[in-house]
């Protein structure tokens, strides 16, 4: 069924609910009042309308303001009103409940959750004064004209007898409204209620039936009320005040008919007097009340999904005091480290690795000292005895104890596979590096790793270094090898005749294979005649036979030397040792030249 169709079926099914209760009222009113023109002590029907319309769309109030406008004027009608009297004494009424709805609604779009229960009282009980007010005006000016009352006196009648109701009234239909009439028998509450209610019908009939001054006495189950049941209590409670009063004092009976210095304005004045200081004794109670609980509803809601998410999360969530104690250890520690978040309660530094633990007691002291958050990594011992790589942050928050005191909020997560991932990176970059450095076959330092050697060394000569000297030789008649004994042999050759130039020469000098069967050895302060020593070593070493796929090759080798003690380009030093490998190599071979240069 589309929806413009049910709205005014509810509606209209809803209406005369309204329209009884605010006849019912006004004839019970205009009754205890004693006549026509009198006003009531207590206004009822404003505060039915007002709670009504606050708790329907704004579209629906002309309805519901025409039911209650019809059903105000027929009640004043049948307890003797004129017309013209009824009808606008009822536009009053209606315009005073549209007034407060209209404020509320504006500023307060939802009455059933406010966002600030305080706020809305005071803004509820502002617009309350205005509403009644700017009725109150009107209709102390009719009653004037038409029946000769005191302006003063009807209006501030008038007003008391509104604002009252209003305040006690509206919040009762809100309430029931929003909760439904289950909030006044729901289990476990309606035996409550009925037995304070009870009792201040009680003390309330008791105190109007004596003769002496105890009205004081029905505050006290009347807070009583007000403190089990809030805002239903207060209603209720407030209302069987004003029905027992008012029906005692209009029998003739009570503190109030006894004042014979008092007509029967006063004696309503009196009544509204003794309600409203009801009212100021509970409602504020019962708004505090109100904030005080959807304040705890809103931090029980907070600490559910705090709760929620630390469990729930796959980080280790922690609390940890400021001397080390953790508080409280997300259930993800068992799947993280194997232990019961129980178990990881107290102080369990021993759990960090002992390489990272002073760094880790220094990361959370600083923590504390600057309260600005950070990130560390290091070592967990897990419960079967190996660690986990961990990333922790660390962040600052009160402690519950003592919000001058703090606390630290760890959230764990396990990097171990990106740990593992980072190192295994690293390591491959090393191996890139080494390998755009080193010749694969020998292992040799290839021409790179030459060039930059060799610059670095003759730039330290500009600086007063030590002399160098270069070695440029290759392997005499290779050629031949690859030719007769294949490839694998001549690598076999190469690899053997590398290994014998490391042998020959120191640790901190340089062997590098720029290429081919080509060998260059770099010899950094070398001493006299150390160059000469080398190649004398390699010739040395060299004649012993070299085994190469089985077969056993002597070989011989040409060496150029070329040495530099003052600045030279290593362009210019690499062509002076191979101009005087050459030299070598024209003399006959297997033996070295000296470069007379440098």
């Amino acid at each position: 069924m589309p929806r413009s169709s049910r709205r005014p079926r509810t509606c209209w099914a809803d209406a005369p609910l309204l329209a009884t209760l605010v006849a019912a009222s006004a004839w019970l009113s205009l009754t205890l009042a004693r006549g026509p023109g009198e006003l009531s002590g207590v206004w009822i029907g404003s505060g039915l309308l007002a709670g009504w319309l606050l708790s329907r769309g704004t579209r629906l109030w002309p309805a519901y303001v025409a039911a209650a406008l019809a059903a105000d004027v027929g009640a004043r009608l049948f307890v003797g009103d004129t017309p013209g009297y009824a009808v606008v004494i009822a536009c009053c009424n209606a315009t005073e409940a549209l007034l407060l709805a209209g404020i509320v609604r504006r500023h307060v779009p939802d009455v059933r959750a406010p966002k600030d229960w305080m706020a809305m009282g005071g803004l509820a009980t502002a617009a309350t004064l205005l509403a009644c007010a700017v009725s109150g005006t009107v209709a102390a000016a009719v009653v004037h004209r038409l029946h000769g009352q005191d302006f003063r006196m009807a209006f501030l009648g008038w007003y008391a007898a509104h604002v009252v109701g209003m305040v006690i009234v509206a919040t009762t239909t809100l309430v029931v409204q929003r909760e439904g009439l289950a909030r006044f028998v729901a289990k476990g509450c309606s035996g409550s209620l009925v037995a304070t209610m009870a009792l201040l019908m009680v003390v309330a009939v008791a105190v109007f039936l004596t003769s002496s001054p105890l009205l004081f006495l029905a505050y006290p189950p009347l807070l009583l009320v007000a403190a089990r049941h809030d805002f239903t209590g207060v209603a209720l409670g407030v209302i069987a005040l004003a029905l027992v009063g008012g029906i005692a004092t209009h029998l003739g009976h009570g503190p109030l008919w006894l004042q014979q210095d008092l007509d029967d304005r006063g004696r309503i004045a009196l009544l509204q007097i003794f309600l409203a200081g009801g009212c100021l004794m509970t409602i504020p109670m019962c708004l505090a009340t109100a904030e005080r609980n959807r304040l705890t509803r809103h931090l029980a809601d907070s600490e559910r999904r705090y709760r929620m998410l630390a469990d729930h999360s796959h980080d280790v969530i922690t609390r940890i005091r400021a001397d080390g104690e953790r508080l409280y250890v997300s259930p993800s520690v068992a799947e993280l480290l194997g232990w019961q978040p129980a178990q990881m309660l107290g102080s369990r530094w021993d759990l960090i690795h002992p390489d990272d633990r002073l760094r880790q007691q220094q990361a959370m002291a600083e923590v504390l000292a600057t309260g600005h958050p950070r990130t560390d990594v290091y070592r967990l011992r897990h419960r079967d005895g190996h660690y986990v790589w961990v990333e922790a942050v660390s962040r600052c928050l009160p402690a519950d104890d003592d919000a001058t005191e703090l606390d630290v909020m760890l959230s764990v997560r396990d990097i171990t596979r990106r740990k593992e991932t980072e190192e295994a990176l690293v390591e491959s970059r090393r191996e890139l590096e080494r390998m755009s450095r080193t010749d694969p076959l020998t292992g040799l330092a290839n021409r790179r790793q030459l060039d930059e050697r060799l610059t670095q060394a003759l730039a330290r000569l500009g600086r007063g270094g030590p002399p160098v000297a270069l070695l440029y030789l290759d392997v005499d008649h290779f050629k031949q090898v690859n030719d007769s004994l294949g490839h694998a042999a001549g690598d076999a050759l190469l690899r053997e005749f590398a290994r014998r130039l490391r042998d020959s020469v120191r640790v901190t000098d340089l062997v590098a294979r720029p290429g081919g069967d080509e060998f260059v050895l770099l010899l950094e302060d070398p001493g006299p005649a150390g160059a000469e020593t080398v190649a004398r070593k390699v010739l040395e070493a060299t004649q012993v036979p070299i085994e190469a796929e089985g077969t056993a090759l002597v070989v011989g080798t040409s060496i150029g030397i070329a040495c530099a003690r003052r600045p030279v380009e290593p362009a210019s030093l690499m062509a002076r040792a191979d101009a005087a490998l050459y030299m070598a190599k024209r003399a006959g071979r297997n033996r070295y030249h000296v470069d007379a240069g440098g």
